[in-house]
């Protein structure tokens, strides 16, 4: 049995056949992740405790659900469930309602920000019924529909498998970025923008790291900026003072500097929409995952003091906020949307 999903799975790379998913949870990834599934040609079953968004994607031709119950038996055999909710108690009662509603073969997603250590526990519990589980960690914010999502897949690999053409219908893409060189004839999809990381939690793991990674990323920006406009304060004597035009600074780097990035890209255009960043508190929250890397590295012995600076830097904002601050919080609403507490 194992080997004829493995072998139907396949075959549907090869020719190229579309898969339904089931989408819960219409926010601002989850929604446009199935907007970008439906460009590709595949089939949605989508549900939201706000009948607006399940509105919304019907008339964009998804199929709406009234309930977890009726979303299960609208779609086809193995089901293919995808949770897009906050992490924590949410996301862990929608599993749990789900392990009852699901059949053996099927299979559940969390592509959602959840804690590795929460996926391996829903694998088990999941596993004893035989629903196949996988955490896919999601990178791409509320650009991924135009740019694509990037995604790090853990759990049962034959879900992985089966699921392939959906992830390959999300991520980027090879796009126009050049190949490593020296992995010509590697076979892999991380040049895709997907790659299948192992057991469960592996996907979720990858995500975290990647997360507070750019943490340290971000605050590394924003001191930067903070120093470019601090030259111009007339405390600097005057023949070292200069005014500086950030947005014109930022939009040079992006042009063949080795401090070039997407992160870079959301700066400059943050800095052209708003210079002086006015509309932004600096109040910068942090999401769990920068948290949960250093708690990882201190388990690990791994010393990570920049990932560390960062997070505290967030907490030391919703005190007294600087203009560094207030570039962490454009950065956070270019890329994900996140709009932060004024105060």
């Amino acid at each position: 049995m194992y080997l004829l999903c493995i072998y139907s799975a396949l075959l549907k790379i090869v020719l190229g056949e579309n898969v339904q998913l089931g989408m819960i949870g219409l926010g601002r990834m989850g929604g446009n992740i199935v907007r970008r599934l439906m460009q590709h040609g595949h089939s949605s079953v989508v549900f939201d405790v706000n009948p607006d968004n399940v509105a919304q994607l019907a008339k964009e031709g998804a199929t709406p659900s009234k309930s977890l119950s009726h979303m299960v038996e609208q779609m086809s055999k193995p089901r293919a469930v995808w949770v897009m909710l906050p992490a924590g108690e949410i996301t862990a009662q929608t599993i749990s309602e789900l392990s009852d509603l699901l059949e053996a073969g099927d299979i559940l997603i969390d592509g959602g920000n959840s804690n590795f250590q929460d996926d391996v526990r829903h694998a088990q519990m999941l596993q004893a019924k035989g629903i196949r589980y996988l955490d896919v960690g999601t990178s791409g914010g509320v650009w991924g529909l135009e740019r694509g999502y990037c995604m790090m897949i853990g759990g049962d690999q034959s879900a992985a498998i089966h699921l392939d053409p959906i992830f390959k219908s999300l991520a980027p893409g090879i796009g126009n970025i050049p190949r490593t060189p020296g992995r010509e004839g590697k076979a892999s999809t991380a040049e895709e923008g997907y790659l299948y990381t192992g057991p469960a939690g592996s996907g979720h793991f990858v995500k975290m790291v990647h997360n507070g990674i750019e943490y340290g990323l971000m605050q590394a920006y924003a001191e930067g900026m903070d120093v470019l406009k601090g030259v111009g304060q007339e405390s600097i004597p005057a023949e070292r003072r200069y005014q500086l035009d950030l947005a014109d600074i930022t939009e040079l780097w992006r042009r063949g500097s080795v401090v070039s990035s997407w992160l870079l890209d959301l700066t400059a255009i943050s800095l052209t929409e708003d210079p002086e960043l006015a509309s932004y508190s600096g109040h910068v929250q942090d999401s769990g995952e920068g948290r949960w890397t250093i708690n990882a590295a201190i388990e690990e012995a791994v010393p990570v003091p920049v990932l560390s600076a960062a997070l505290f830097a967030r907490f030391r904002s919703r005190q007294v906020s600087t203009f560094a601050d207030k570039m962490l919080s454009a950065m956070r609403k270019q890329f994900g949307g996140h709009q932060e507490p004024k105060k």
